[in-house]
């Protein structure tokens, strides 16, 4: 019966440590670059667009197709920033819980 006890704590630790983690996830941001900062986007930890920045020099309607690609890669560098962010505190907080190294949060 005890360890059905330390169970139940540990399972309301958890879920009080991943609740704190998502709202910590929510305020972060990222910011990706492209084409030697001349393109950058800053994603919330939610993967949602809170800026994107131009340089005046890469808007030439000749070059659209090359404006367009760095937009992307800004974009997908920001999101692995977020991601890899989130990785991180989710092992922070298995570790802190007592879970075994590389078990994956959520279960």
């Amino acid at each position: 019966m005890m360890d059905m006890m330390k169970m139940m704590k540990k399972a309301k630790e958890m879920q009080a440590k991943m609740a704190e983690m998502q709202e910590q996830v929510a305020e972060m941001e990222a910011t990706g670059v492209a084409g030697g900062d001349t393109v950058k986007i800053t994603l919330s930890g939610k993967g949602v667009m809170k800026t994107l920045s131009i340089d005046p020099s890469l808007i030439n309607p000749d070059d659209a197709e090359i404006l367009e690609d760095l937009i992307i890669a800004a974009h997908n560098d920001a999101k692995s920033k977020v991601e890899a962010a989130m990785q991180e505190k989710m092992q922070d907080m298995a570790g802190e819980l007592g879970l075994p190294a590389g078990m994956n949060l959520p279960f």
